[in-house]
């Protein structure tokens, strides 16, 4: 199907390589409008300095610089999506807008809306798989049912797998087919109700370009990645977790470059094809299964007497004050409450400290790690959560 114009509207896939959506519109329209939009909607919930935006906010403008190396350029909006893409489109007179796959409940909600008022202007919405490589029902059991259990899961995505799951989604737009957008003007973190952080202090490389730095940084420390990861002291994973988050990254780029050595049977590679597959996992629970985002996924752990009052406040706040007396803990929450990131390890530890020694419920821990983390994923994170707390599809016994 061909289109005069279409709109590319971006979201949690900040880069302009290997990007599905795009390279499908450049494929079927002639002129093609590119969109970012700070969705007032998410951002009214965010604390006013908040890592995330800052980051979004450094990636959205490399982006915008990239895109008009093309002749583009990134239409930048501070509104409520759900309005905004439809009144753009009609704006632009655009006959179809693409969009990558999201499916966390508010993102689905909000596609549905904007679909519904697109197909009142005739204007169609195509959304595409590209945060991850497996997604909603594409990898089921021999019963034709979504998995529950990793291992198993993991088994039958290896198995699916060809190269053409993970090849590149080329971008090569034409002399003039990506339009400009109608102001040059990028907003402040001001202009969209936010204040600075230490983002800068902190190093943290923002951007496809900070993404193809800390990726070819890792390249040569793949190979030890299976024994380094489990020491947060020293420089052992990726840290490429807010890259994926954002789509400073693709998933493709990353099993490219693990995929030909985990063939070769290389330890370092495997594990961290694994950690791959387990995000595609989670993702995937959460699409098949939307009541985990705020139930346990097994009932039955419903019945789970978590600590309350006055002395379950008190723990909690300890807890997230880094309080608790115990140095690795302490540590960890250290770490997360000054820098947004804390080691997977640490993940671990203090979640399985909070529900199994504390007695708090995995909610309040996930609650905060999801104001605190600049890797937040909704799906990745409540599948930590309810695997430590032995609430979850795949739990920790």
């Amino acid at each position: 199907m061909q289109f005069d114009k279409g709109l590319v509207w971006f979201r949690r896939d900040l880069r302009l390589h290997d990007h599905t959506a795009l390279h499908r519109a450049l494929v079927q329209c002639k002129s093609v409008l590119c969109v970012f939009v700070f969705d007032r909607t998410i951002l009214a919930d965010l604390p006013r300095a908040d890592r995330r935006v800052e980051f979004i906010l450094e990636s959205v403008r490399e982006l915008d610089s990239h895109l008009r190396r093309h002749g583009g350029g990134l239409c930048l909006l501070h509104a409520d999506a759900a309005q905004a893409i439809p009144k753009l489109a009609k704006a632009f007179g655009a006959q179809a807008v693409f969009a990558n796959h999201d499916d966390e409940p508010y993102a689905i909600s909000r596609d549905a809306a904007v679909r519904g008022s697109l197909s009142a202007l005739g204007c169609a919405l195509f959304t595409h798989k590209d945060h991850v490589v497996f997604e909603r029902r594409e990898v089921l059991t021999q019963a034709g049912q979504p998995f529950s259990v990793f291992t198993p899961y993991k088994n039958a995505w290896l198995k699916k797998l060809s190269a053409s799951d993970f090849a590149e989604r080329v971008i090569e737009p034409k002399q003039g087919q990506l339009a400009k957008p109608a102001t040059d003007a990028i907003p402040s973190l001001a202009d969209v109700g936010f204040e600075p952080t230490n983002l800068h202090d902190l190093g943290i490389k923002t951007g496809a370009s900070g993404g193809a730095a800390l990726l070819k940084d890792f390249l040569p420390r793949m190979a030890d990645y299976g024994l380094a990861r489990n020491f947060p002291a020293i420089k052992g994973p990726s840290y490429l977790g807010v890259h994926l988050r954002f789509g400073t990254v693709s998933i493709r780029e990353l099993v490219r470059a693990a995929w030909p050595a985990a063939q070769r049977g290389e330890e370092g590679a495997s594990v961290w094809l694994s950690e791959l597959i387990w995000r595609d996992f989670y993702a995937q629970i959460l699409a098949n299964f939307p009541h985990a985002a705020t139930r346990n996924f097994k009932a039955a752990y419903d019945r789970i007497a978590w600590e309350k009052g006055k002395r379950a406040d008190a723990l909690f706040a300890a807890w997230c004050e880094g309080r608790t007396g115990y140095p690795i803990v302490d540590a960890a929450m250290a770490q997360i409450n000054q820098t947004g990131y804390m080691h997977n390890r640490l993940r671990m530890i203090v979640a399985s400290f909070l529900t199994k020694d504390l007695g708090i419920d995995w909610r309040w821990g996930e609650r905060y790690f999801a104001e605190k983390l600049i890797d937040f994923d909704l799906s990745a994170n409540n599948g930590g959560w309810q695997w430590a707390s032995s609430s979850g599809c795949d739990a920790q016994p």
